[in-house]
């Protein structure tokens, strides 16, 4: 019989996997013992070889990580073996054992507990998830010091195209399965901010985490089908599923080798129209993957990573380096730099303990409020951005505008840092384009004194919808009202659009709806001509746009945007479908 399970997927080009389970069980909490005092130099001598061993291991594990890796995987293991010399793990578990006469193990426990304390009793979600570093790195010390054989086991086992089971992944575990060629991952533990998370996006393994008990429901062997679209795991699934399954493996295997023969073919309707296709891009190393699609060049590159994950800023060097990286890997085809957008979903460390915790980060100080609140955090990258512009072509685009008065104070301070670049001899691209994202209704309804102000537009239709609806788009208890149809957000999308064509400004969609290609028809039908999404989607939406008859869509979308409070989402995509089969 059939079992479902269910949890949080995360997926990358490759959703769906099917392998036999191996299932990692780790118990490693050890139980309280006092030791003798004349056993204390013992158990610290024990503590420091296991502390060895474990750093010797992740050492390995950095060793063998491929150059192609994503650089920021590496850091991983650099973040962990730092924590490894850290003194409020180290010393205060020293301290531990000498003053309770206590065991390493127990000692290196307690003081896991006291820090996961710490981290679960912050307001923050994103630093909530940090005790996952501190979980990790004890149970790699643990590993060692009360000799269980889990790392030995994982490195002598047949382990390709197998799922692994477990209760959660440190990064080392995560990147040296992907290098034995592990199919899958299921966690017990994890969120879409973890660690575990951001390492199953960059590897491209299917994931499906917070499955509660799955090591002790699923069994070492069986047969598991794994789809990271919708977090569900299947075991001992019957035979008219797997086939279902396999089907569906081969048939995406096809489909991605049907669509390979567009990456050369330009991207034009049918009656003529060119449409740009851009990539957005998360980190440098995804310029790979954006040239292997055929992107026109980068719509959205998100620089939060560069702050993320570490414990002070990141310098105007450090910023320059990561862009010149991208601006060589691209070879000529524009690069467009959104300022960071820190806060809401992506906080971070760096502006002191002292800075106020957020009832509401969505609606707090985030984005272009940060950086003109923070002059610091913001004039290194502004520098970076400008400096880079001098080595091809680069757009810097300004996230979550709500007011004109903060597009002025940007474009004063751009203006300011020009003049004193040009006093120190810098060199910089002086007709660098400055655009905005329209995210905010606000800036919607005021895009056409945006688009007299700045050199070009972006919708960014996460927030957007997020913000017109009222709607947290992170929060299962009203995901189902997040809706990219309703009246409201199509009328500020044209409205955005209208207002760009009237000054004629450029305009682009940015957000996650000009991906799906189930939207094509219907953003080209608005008027968008110029449409950024990830690699992956690239070739699917060209497919579209090249079987789209875009006049024709206009006159379509016309009618709908005249009766649209009468008009489902279904019957306004079925509508469009037949437009386009039609042509």
């Amino acid at each position: 019989m059939t079992s479902a399970f269910h949890g949080l997927g995360v997926a990358g080009t490759r959703p769906v996997a099917i392998g036999a389970a191996f299932v990692l069980a780790r118990d490693l909490v050890p139980s309280p013992d006092e030791i003798a005092p004349a056993l204390v130099d013992t158990e610290l001598r024990r503590l420091d070889s296991a502390l060895a061993c474990a750093r010797q291991h992740l050492e390995s594990v950095r060793s063998q990580i491929p150059a192609s890796t994503p650089v920021h995987i590496a850091e991983f293991i650099d973040a962990h073996l730092l924590m490894m010399t850290d003194s409020a793990l180290v010393d205060a578990t020293r301290e531990l054992i000498t003053q309770n006469c206590i065991n390493a193990s127990w000692a290196l426990q307690l003081q896991r507990d006291t820090l996961v304390e710490i981290f679960d009793q912050m307001d923050d979600a994103y630093l909530r998830t940090r005790r996952d570093d501190v979980e990790h790195v004890v149970r790699q010390i643990q590993v060692f010091l009360n000799g269980e054989p889990s790392a030995d086991t994982l490195a002598a086992a047949d382990l390709h195209g197998r799922v692994v089971v477990a209760d959660d992944l440190t990064p080392a575990d995560a990147i040296m399965l992907r290098n034995r060629g592990v199919a899958a991952f299921v966690t017990e533990h994890g969120g879409p901010m973890s660690h575990t998370a951001i390492l199953a996006r960059s590897l491209d393994i299917p994931t499906v985490m917070g499955v509660h008990n799955a090591t002790h429901y699923l069994r070492h062997g069986e047969l598991l089908v794994i789809n990271a679209e919708t977090g569900t795991v299947l075991a001992e699934a019957d035979s008219g599923i797997l086939m279902y399954y396999r089907s569906r493996l081969a048939s995406a295997d096809a489909r991605r080798s049907a669509l390979r023969r567009l990456v050369r073919e330009p991207s034009v309707s049918l009656d003529g129209t060119p449409v740009i296709l851009l990539a957005n891009l998360e980190l440098p190393e995804d310029v790979t993957a954006a040239c292997a699609n055929g992107a026109a060049g980068v719509g959205l590159y998100r620089t939060e990573f560069l702050y993320m994950n570490r414990e002070g800023l990141p310098d105007e060097e450090e910023h320059l380096a990561t862009y010149l990286q991208i601006v060589r890997g691209l070879d000529g085809v524009p690069l467009t730099i959104r300022t960071l957008d820190l806060g809401a979903d992506k906080p971070f460390h760096g502006l002191g303990s002292d800075a106020p915790a957020h009832n509401n980060p969505a609606l707090g100080l985030r984005a272009i409020r940060l950086c003109l609140k923070e002059p610091s955090l913001f004039m290194p990258q502004l520098r970076a951005i400008l400096r880079a512009s001098a080595e091809g072509p680069i757009r810097l685009m300004i996230p979550m505008i709500s007011s004109l008065s903060e597009v002025d104070q940007v474009l004063t301070i751009i203006s300011q840092t020009r003049r004193a670049m040009r006093r120190d001899g810098l060199p910089f691209d002086p007709l660098m384009p400055i655009g905005g994202m329209i995210e905010v209704p606000a800036a919607a309804l005021v895009a056409g004194a945006l688009a007299r102000r700045l050199d070009f537009l972006s919708i960014g239709t996460n927030d957007l919808v997020q913000y017109t609806l009222a709607i947290d788009r992170t929060d299962d208890a009203v995901s189902y009202l997040y809706d990219p149809l309703h009246p409201a957000v199509l009328r500020l999308i044209k409205w955005t659009i209208d207002a760009a064509a009237e000054s004629r400004t450029r305009v682009s969609m940015c957000g996650e709806m000009a991906g799906d290609p189930r939207y094509t028809a219907l953003l080209l039908g608005l008027g968008l001509r110029e449409l950024s999404m990830q690699p992956g989607s690239l070739l699917e939406v060209k497919e579209r746009v090249r079987g789209c008859d875009i006049a024709a869509l206009e006159h379509e979308v016309r009618g709908i945007m005249d009766h649209l409070d009468d008009i489902s989402s279904q019957h306004l995509l079925d509508r469009l479908a037949e437009v386009s089969l039609a042509t």
